[in-house]
């Protein structure tokens, strides 16, 4: 803990390690995927003061427009379908089945990266499963893989602050570590620079580390910036962002080496610049083409919602690397 308080105060040290760690990792290249974004219902019963989403009187698509929306995304060549929503009181696995199948019935090939930890709570508890049968139910029912989203700060101290009614910091790692078990890889995520100390962040950097130690399961780490814009944890709250955005995965990346290959800077929270910059600190991946994104638009994220290919070509042969289309596992997309 000591050393990693040290090198983050010493940017001079840590961004020219973590450049180098990341070269040893995986090179000069620098991945995207291909993919969309399906929020299915911003609806929810949660509380998350961080939360900008959520309406009272909003919508919930139908399966229809779900597929809809697939076929759109197979129409511009995404590999992937990216489908998460607000917690719906009266669903359970069957609901979050249901769109699974529908999804694989017409569209198999495509991968289903789909439902977060409190997703999976909620229908396990709703359905009186065990998270081993949930998501042993999601998955033969289609799901390819999961984000690793409702981890904020995986510090209880915090989520009783900011996110009272959602899982622990316990239930989360029991979920992530059963999906790992099962078969299902996930993402891992962190929402940081809000209420949690640098001690804190550093604390869920380990956890996150540990859990790969154990299972191996997770494909990336996805650091988000909090986005203080119409929600009530952002009241007051002003952030120095950008300098601190790139220590922080530059810190990611040393903190995780060797052990999680993929740092990835999501252009929708920090913009295209300040992400492209994180490339040369340490990052490698720059997240997914998305073509809708409602939740951090919600929050204030004014990056746009849809980035093309080429575009992500052009940014990441602006800075002398690699360019390379990936899917949702890594795997390269010819």
């Amino acid at each position: 803990m000591d050393d990693a308080f040290e090198l983050y105060g010493n940017p001079n040290v840590l961004f020219p390690l973590a450049d180098r760690l990341r070269k040893k990792a995986v090179g000069d290249t620098v991945t995207y995927v291909v993919n969309r974004n399906i929020n299915f219902t911003n609806r929810c019963i949660g509380t998350c003061k961080f939360c900008a989403f959520k309406k009272e009187d909003g919508y919930i698509l139908s399966i229809p427009e779900i597929l809809e929306k697939t076929k759109e995304a197979v129409d511009m060549n995404a590999t992937e379908v990216c489908i998460q929503g607000g917690l719906l009181a009266d669903w359970d696995v069957s609901n979050y089945c249901e769109i699974l199948e529908s999804i694989q019935k017409v569209y198999p090939h495509i991968h289903i990266h789909a439902f977060s930890p409190m997703e999976v709570f909620h229908a396990a508890r709703n359905s009186n499963l065990s998270y081993k049968e949930t998501l042993a139910r999601l998955k033969a029912s289609g799901l390819g893989s999961m984000p690793g989203t409702a981890a904020e700060i995986l510090v209880d101290r915090v989520r009783e602050e900011i996110c009272p009614d959602k899982l622990t910091a316990h239930e989360w790692m029991e979920i992530i570590k059963t999906a790992h078990y099962s078969g299902i890889p996930t993402t891992a995520t962190i929402m940081y620079g809000h209420i949690e100390t640098l001690a804190e962040r550093i604390e869920h950097l380990f956890i996150i580390r540990d859990i790969q130690r154990q299972t191996g399961g997770f494909t990336e780490f996805v650091p988000l910036p909090f986005m203080p814009s119409n929600n009530m944890l952002g009241e007051g709250n002003h952030i120095s962002r950008g300098f601190e955005d790139l220590k922080f995965h530059a810190l990611a990346r040393v903190l995780l080496y060797p052990y999680i290959k993929n740092i990835q800077a999501s252009w929708v929270k920090m913009g295209t610049e300040l992400a492209q910059s994180a490339l040369m600190v340490g990052a490698n991946d720059l997240g997914g083409t998305l073509m809708e994104e409602k939740i951090s638009k919600g929050a204030g994220a004014t990056n746009g919602e849809y980035m093309a290919p080429d575009d992500f070509r052009k940014l990441i042969r602006q800075i002398n690397r690699v360019p390379r289309q990936r899917d949702t596992l890594y795997g390269q997309v010819e």
